[in-house]
Order: structure tokens, then C-alpha cells, then sequence
């Protein structure tokens, strides 16, 4: 059974910095295309970064690119997600998720995670001016 556990969010002042984690388990990293995204209130979700099954580069939304780093730690099933220069538009849920066939990282944001099954429980990050 594949599991992913978030860590990190919280609230913080625009400017600053939070590290996202998602350690995963049950599955091997390397097999599967690995993104983060985040849904804000009453907005769709998006991909905020991405890893395709393929690797190569990874694969930012345009409003993060500069800002966020993705990472991954593969001894620890770990990826990480660093955000800074933190802004109230970055406000939102985020979530990690893992699918088996997309095998680019502008696809696995692009499709914004739909028919993706396999997540992260969620982190809030909160931004305030």
C-alpha cells in the first residue's frame, strides 16, 4: 500500500521561508512520477512542481519558478518542496502525489493531478501581507 506523509506548512509573513516534506513509503521513488500541487479556496487545483516518471528537470508552475525548489532525498523516500519569497497568493493546500505512468514533468503538472490516486494528506500554508 503506498503511503505519503506531509510535514512542514504553517503560517508566515510574505517574504519568508517554509520546507515542505513528504516521505513515502510502499512504493519505489523511482518508478513514479512524483509532484506537488496545492488548490487555494475556491480556485482549481494546480501543479506547483513536478518530476516525471522519465526525470530530467523538473517542472514549475510559472508563479513559482525562482521562488520554490523540489528535491528529493531517495534514501529517505523523501521530496521536499522549499519555498521562498513567500507571497498571500502562495496561500493554500498543498499536497505531494505519486502516479506510476506520466512520464513528464510538464504532464504531471499539467493535468493538475487529475487520475492521479495516490496522495499526500495535505498542508496548509498560509501567507499573510
Amino acid at each position: 500500500e503506498i503511503q505519503l506523509v506531509q510535514s512542514g506548512g504553517g503560517s508566515v509573513q510574505a517574504g519568508e521561508s517554509l520546507r515542505l516534506s513528504c516521505q513515502g513509503s510502499g512504493f519505489t521513488f523511482d518508478d513514479y512520477a512524483i509532484g506537488w500541487f496545492r488548490r487555494a479556496p475556491y480556485q482549481t487545483r494546480e501543479g506547483v512542481a513536478c518530476l516525471g516518471k522519465s526525470r530530467g528537470q523538473v517542472y514549475y508552475h510559472p508563479s513559482v519558478r525562482g521562488r520554490f525548489t523540489f528535491s528529493s532525498d531517495d534514501a529517505r523516500n523523501t521530496v521536499y518542496l522549499q519555498m521562498d519569497n513567500l507571497k498571500p497568493e502562495d496561500t493554500a493546500e498543498y499536497f505531494c502525489a505519486v502516479d506510476p505512468v506520466v512520464l513528464t514533468s510538464v504532464a504531471l503538472c499539467a493535468n493538475k493531478g487529475y487520475g492521479v490516486d495516490d496522495w499526500g494528506e495535505g498542508t496548509q500554508v498560509t501567507v499573510s501581507s
